[in-house]
């Protein structure tokens, strides 16, 4: 079953092919610590940017092997791209997919402050 979720004001709009998780990982990293993400992490062929796109501004910092793209009328960051070792993939903030309960969620702590 696919999941969707959006921006705040709307403009940004995705759809995940796969089931929604049961797990989630909350990192400690200064960018995810003070967005408080909620994070989960799919294959790039299982997303789809509905609608929005031309409304996506990067953001880059550390390594830059994340590309953080955020609405630039809302300013919210509903999904990031980057690679893994598996291929390229999209880090989904589940904070901005109604669907998911985020207190229902087994979260694995990521200490990326130490990366």
């Amino acid at each position: 079953m696919a999941y969707s979720g959006s921006c705040h004001c709307g403009a940004v709009t995705f759809t995940v092919d796969a089931d929604p998780p049961g797990e989630a990982m909350s990192c400690n990293c200064s960018h995810c610590g003070r967005k408080g993400f909620v994070l989960t992490f799919v294959p790039v062929d299982q997303f789809s940017l509905d609608s929005g796109d031309e409304q996506l501004t990067d953001y880059l910092f550390y390594k830059h092997n994340i590309t953080h793209q955020f609405c630039r009328t809302c300013g919210t960051e509903a999904f990031a791209r980057g690679k893994s070792p598996q291929g390229e993939m999209r880090a989904i903030n589940l904070r901005c997919v109604p669907s998911v309960d985020i207190d229902a969620l087994k979260i694995q702590k990521v200490d990326g402050a130490s990366f």
